[in-house]
C-alpha cells in the first residue's frame, strides 16, 4: 500500500475515534470499524497496522475469534471447510459488537481471538477497556446478508471492502497456509477447495461497503 494510500486511511480511522457530538469518551459509545475482504486480502495487516498509528485509541477485535472450535466443527461434518459461514458462531459475534457499541462504566470486555498456529478460538485473549473510543474489527463475513451475519453491518459505523487482485492474492494465502504447518500441496488444495469459494461469497457484499479499499 502507498503512504499517502496509508495515511488518508489514518486520517479517516481517526475521525471515527473523536468523541460524538456531545459526548467525552467513555460515555456510552464507541465507534466500530470493520475490514471486510477475501482471505488473504489484507485484513488483518491493516487493522494491525491502523491500531498501532492510533496509538491506544483503538483495539483490534477480529472475527476470526468467533470460528467453532475443531472438536465441534468436526462433530457438525464441517472441518472440511472450516472458514464458511456456517463454521463460525455469527450470532455470538453480532452479541459482542452490540456489547461494544455500548461500554458500560470501568467494565472491561473480553473478546476472543483466533491462534493460528493452534487453528483455534481462544477465549478473553482481547480486553477492550471502557475508555477505548474505537473497535476495528476485520473478518471475511462483515457485508455478508445471510442468517446472523446480517446483523452485522448495522452495528458498525464504517465498514470497508479490501480488495487485492487475484494474481497476487492467492499465492499469498497459500504461502500463509504453508508458513501455519501445511505442507504447499495440502496448501494449494485448501486454497482452490475451501477458501476461494469463500472468496467468491464475500466479495456479492463489496457494494454494501461504505469504502472500497484497494491493496497491493
Amino acid at each position: 500500500m502507498e503512504p499517502k494510500q496509508f495515511e488518508r486511511l489514518v486520517t479517516r480511522a481517526r475521525a471515527l475515534a473523536e468523541p460524538v457530538h456531545g459526548q467525552g469518551h467513555g460515555q456510552g459509545h464507541r465507534r466500530l470499524l470493520g475490514l471486510a475482504g477475501a482471505p488473504g486480502s489484507g485484513k488483518s495487516t491493516l487493522a494491525a497496522r491502523l491500531v498501532d498509528r492510533l496509538d491506544g485509541l483503538a483495539v483490534l477485535v477480529p472475527m476470526d475469534g468467533f470460528h467453532l472450535a475443531q472438536a465441534e466443527l468436526e462433530r457438525l461434518g464441517r472441518a472440511d471447510r472450516k472458514g464458511a459461514p456456517d463454521t463460525f458462531d455469527a450470532a455470538g459475534y453480532a452479541a459482542l459488537l452490540a456489547r461494544l457499541r455500548a461500554p458500560e462504566p470501568c467494565t472491561t470486555v473480553y473478546a476472543p481471538a483466533f491462534d493460528r498456529t493452534l487453528e483455534e478460538p481462544v477465549a478473553g485473549a482481547v480486553p477492550v477497556g471502557p475508555e477505548v473510543p474505537l473497535v476495528i474489527t476485520e473478518g471475511n463475513y462483515l457485508l455478508h446478508d445471510e442468517g446472523a451475519w446480517a446483523g452485522v453491518l448495522p452495528l458498525l459505523d464504517e465498514a470497508w471492502y479490501l480488495h487485492l487482485d487475484d494474481s497476487v492474492r492467492v499465492p499469498r494465502l497459500v504461502d500463509r497456509h504453508v508458513r501455519f504447518g501445511k505442507d504447499r500441496t495440502h496448501a494449494e488444495r485448501w486454497v482452490h477447495a475451501s477458501d476461494e469459494p469463500n472468496a467468491h461469497l464475500v466479495a456479492r457484499g463489496r457494494d454494501r461497503a461504505h469504502l472500497v479499499v484497494t491493496m497491493s
